[in-house]
Order: structure tokens, then sequence, then C-alpha cells
């Protein structure tokens, strides 16, 4: 005896018991094929539709709180009519509605006559004839599988309706093992994205790459449009500091403002859930404004908000579940983790680096620069001992030569005394960066030498001038002096002609020197900016052979 596949639709009730229960069990195989829920759901459509020659078949997944519907999976209508209708069926109303508040099967000739009914909207295709049935997944109602305009234009059967039945039960069980599948893969996949978190953050790499991880991977799992770490902003608020979306955004760097409701909420370590941003009043400004269901996670670790993940998606897209919410927050939780102990981790390196330093700064100052003082003090001896002129003067050359290095290596000590952070955005490491730049479009380095606590001594507005003067006089010397060697010294151990202690700059190369009749626009500017901080600015012959080329000095008060 052959039995019929699942997929030829049935034009009425069979003609034997035995081949309808044949039809049936086959139909029951075929639903319990694989593990995807989306799939199974698919293919319990296709079954019930192929079972009872039904033209279209859905199934309505009722949401966590029991209010409408979170999905719907259909079968029978092209993608085209889909776009043309343009929403799906929520469930809050109509038979639809009904179903889901009283989850009992209901079979219909005429869907029009039915008082429950409220009608399609445009485009929707024709439907007369109705059967439905709900699903329960241990014990629970899971959702509802609808079937409708049976093929030939008469009312579903009896015999229709206690193939759905069974049918149903069976597609309770092979949903129940789908979502159990599927929760172990959910679990799975945001475990091994907070390792991969865990991992970046604790490798020592950029702390920027590390941040991007953490929003790739909550985009990923959360199959959100958008990922987002927030950190507290300087002026107050949360600014975006990695971004991973698709299509590439251009959020990061944007702040949201402290008075913004939500921030106010994240920085005191509350979870924000948000079912439309586009509509909630909450989000009236801020980036997530055009999207639809979002999270917004403290990233909060032993009582300490260390910032905020938030994970927006599409507008139309399905509000969050109750475990996707669960889920996300423990992997907020575990990045902020990891985010702490690599901050930790940077602290201990940063402290190590500052004793290496300091234990640097102790042997360059107690070893080698009384060694060479001693040596320099030996030498001046050598010089005054002598009666030979042209000995006393080269021994003088290398008395002031040592002295020179002295003075060098006392700045290299201040400089590893200094806090790290400062010496970041020091004047000493800005004038190196100019002097670096220059090099590119000199062909070759200055010489550069320190003297005396610059990053201590000189403050801001001094500094800043300085470093203008020092860009002025590098881009003349590459524009016009055609210079081999250019040799910078600043000195913060100066007393200016009034009394007062100042920092002295000091640009000095072997070029061509200074035109008789030249533009002087830029020595005059030079002039003006030190004259305004109380200070002067003068040029002489240069460095080279019978002082050739130019020195420009530039000094102002700290």
């Amino acid at each position: 005896m052959s039995t019929a596949s699942p997929r030829e639709p049935l034009s009425g009730p069979p003609a034997e018991p035995a081949g309808r229960v044949l039809r049936l069990l086959e139909a029951m195989r075929f639903v319990a094929t694989g593990l995807e829920l989306h799939s199974t759901l698919d293919r319990i459509c296709e079954t019930a539709a192929d079972l009872t020659g039904a033209r279209y078949a859905a199934i309505g997944v009722i949401a966590e709180d029991g209010e409408g519907l979170s999905d719907f999976v259909y079968r029978g209508v092209d993608e085209a009519t889909v776009r043309r209708i343009g929403r799906r069926p929520d469930g809050r109303k109509g038979l639809l509605g009904a179903l889901i508040r009283d989850p009992e099967p209901v079979r219909l000739a005429d869907l029009a006559t039915d008082p429950r009914s409220c009608g399609f909207p445009a485009h929707h295709p024709p439907m007369r004839s109705f059967l439905g049935v709900p699903i329960r997944v241990h014990g629970a109602v899971f959702g509802n599988l609808y079937l409708t305009e049976k093929q030939g234009g008469g009312p579903f059967h009896d015999h229709d309706l206690d193939v759905v039945r069974v049918l149903a039960v069976e597609a309770g069980i092979a949903v129940g093992n789908a979502r159990l599948y599927e929760a172990a893969r959910q679990r799975e996949r945001w475990i091994d994205g907070s390792v991969a978190v865990t991992t970046a953050l604790l490798s020592g790499g950029d702390a920027d790459d590390a941040l991007q991880v953490v929003a790739e991977q909550a985009r990923r799992l959360s199959g959100s449009a958008v990922g987002a770490v927030l950190l507290p902003a300087d002026e107050g608020g949360l600014e975006i500091v990695a971004v991973a979306s698709r299509p590439p955004s251009a959020l990061l760097g944007v702040v949201v403002p402290p008075d913004n409701r939500v921030v106010a909420e994240l920085l005191d370590g509350q979870e924000v859930f948000v079912d439309d941003a586009a509509t909630d009043p909450r989000l009236s400004t801020g980036f997530v404004r055009g999207y639809g269901p979002t999270m917004m996670l403290p990233l909060k670790s032993d009582g300490r908000v260390l910032g905020a993940l938030v994970t927006p998606r599409a507008r139309g897209e399905r509000p969050f579940t109750r475990t996707e919410r669960t889920r996300a927050a423990g992997f907020a939780a575990q990045a902020a983790l990891a985010l702490m102990m690599a901050e930790a981790q940077r602290d201990r390196e940063r402290l190590a680096v500052y004793e290496d330093r300091e234990r640097i700064a102790r042997d360059l100052h107690d070893l080698v620069v009384q060694r060479l003082f001693a040596a320099g003090t030996m030498l001046e001896r050598a010089r005054r001992g002598s009666v030979v002129p042209e000995v006393r003067e080269r021994v003088g050359r290398a008395a002031v030569e040592l002295d020179v290095t002295i003075q060098e290596i006392r700045s290299v000590v201040f400089a590893l005394r200094q806090d790290l952070g400062t010496a970041a955005s020091g004047l000493r490491t800005r004038v190196l960066r100019e002097i670096n730049t220059a090099a590119v479009t000199l062909g070759f380095r200055p010489a550069h030498r320190f003297v005396g606590e610059v990053d201590e001594l000189v403050g801001d507005l001094t500094g800043t001038n300085l470093v203008a003067a020092l860009r002025e006089a590098l881009s003349n010397a590459f524009r016009h002096a055609g210079a081999a060697r250019i040799d910078v010294v600043v000195d913060a151990t100066v007393t200016l002609p009034d009394g007062r202690p100042g920092v002295r700059l000091t640009v000095a190369d072997d070029g061509v020197g200074i035109p008789e009749g030249g533009r002087r626009s830029g020595l005059r500017n030079l002039a003006r900016r030190a004259e305004s901080l109380g200070g002067g600015s003068r040029y002489g012959p240069g460095i080279g052979p019978g002082g050739r080329g130019a020195t420009l000095v530039w000094e102002a008060p700290y």
C-alpha cells in the first residue's frame, strides 16, 4: 500500500481511514525533522496545509506577556503581496486576538460572518473558510495554527479538525525540542561572545580595539542593527566610544547630554528596555531615536558604573524577549568586569613603568651625572694648569660639551620623573611632535635639547605660544633657509631682562640667513606673540661657518 507525501495537497477527506492515518504519520515524521525553530514552524505550516487542502497557513507565536503576537510565520502568500499589505498581524484585535485570549479550536465556513472578525487590510488576499487550533508546549500555549481557504471552496471537515489537532500535539513536541536546542545554541553564543570580549580587554592591546569587540559582539549576539559602547564624557553625559553597525555608522564620538532621562537612569545602574525608541518619550533626543526595540544596559561591576551598552533593532523588528534581555544583561556585567580587570592590569603596568623610570632617573642622577661632573671638574683643573694655549682651548671646549651633556641628562631625568599622563600632553611632548613633523619635510631631524623642568614650570598659555613660535621657525627654515642643520633648545631656567623667570626657545640653523629687505611678517608675528605675554623675540647669526644662517630667540615668562 502506498502513502501520499504530505506535500501533495488533498482535495477532500481520504476515502480510507488507513490512508488517512498513514498520511498523518508521515506528516508527523516530517514535522519532527530538524531542530531550528523557524524552520520547524515553516514545516508545520506546510504539513498542515497539505493535509487539509488549505491554500494559506500561518502560525502566530504569542508574545511573552500574552498580549499579541511576537512572530508570524506564514505560507501561501507571496512576498510581493506581503510588501503591499505592509504590516503583519499583531494579534491584538480581531479573531486572532480572540484566539489568544481563548485558546480553543475554531472552525468557520466564512470568516466575514464571525462577529470577532475585524476584516482584512488593503491588498490582503480573500479568505473565507477558517480553521484555528492552539499549539501547546509543555502545557503552555505557544501560539496558534491558522488555516484558511480550503481548496474546492468548501468548509473544513471534522476530520480536518481531528488531523490538525493531532498535528498540533506533534507540533508542540517539535517546537519544544527546537526551543530547547535554540536556547542551548544562544547560551553557547553568548558565552563565546563573553569569552571573546574578556580576551580582547585583557590582551593588553589597544583599548579602542577591545571596546570595538564589545560593540560588535553585542550587536551580533542580540541580533541588533547597532551595538554601541558609551563611556562617561568629560563634559558630562555619555560618549559613544565604539560602534558596530551595518552599514557603518557615523555615531562615533557623539555625546548624549547629561540632561537626557535615560542617561541618568543608566548612570544610576538601571537597565532600560524600550519597545519602540521612535515613540518612547524618554528618547525624544539621542542617537537611537530612529530605531525600534532597544536594550540599554549599564556596564556595572562591584557597584561601579563604567559606562553603558546600547543595542537597538530596526523599526518593525520584534521586541527583545525576556531570555534575550537576561542574557544581554549578563553579557554587559561580564564586559564591565573585564573592563575593571583590564583597568587594574593597566594600572599595574603603569606602576611598573613608573618604578622603572624612577630607577633609571635615580641611576642617571646619582651615578652618571656625578661622574660627568667630576670629569668636568678635572678637565677644568687641567685647562687652568696647562701653559699651552692650544691645549687649554681644546680642553675648555671639551668641558663646555661635557656641561651641555650634563644638562641634557638632567632634562632626561626630569622627563622620566614626570607623570605619564602629563607627558602625553606636556610641552616637551608637543615640542618633539613639532620637530618630528618638520623632519618629514626637511629630510632630516633637527637636534633638540631641553633645559630645566619644562613641563612643570611652563604654563599652558606660554607653552601654546612657544609651540606656535617653534612651528613658524621650522617652517621658515624649510621654506627660505635651505638649512642642512637645525638646533632647537627649550630652556626653562632663564631670567628675563625684567628679572622674572621665563622660558627661552632658540632655533638656530646654517642656512642662507635672513636677507636684507626680505619679508618680516613671520618674525613680526613671533615678536607679537612674545610681547603679548610680556616677553620678546630677536634674531642673530646662525651656526654655520662664519655665522652663516640665522638664530631665532623667543622668550616669555612662565
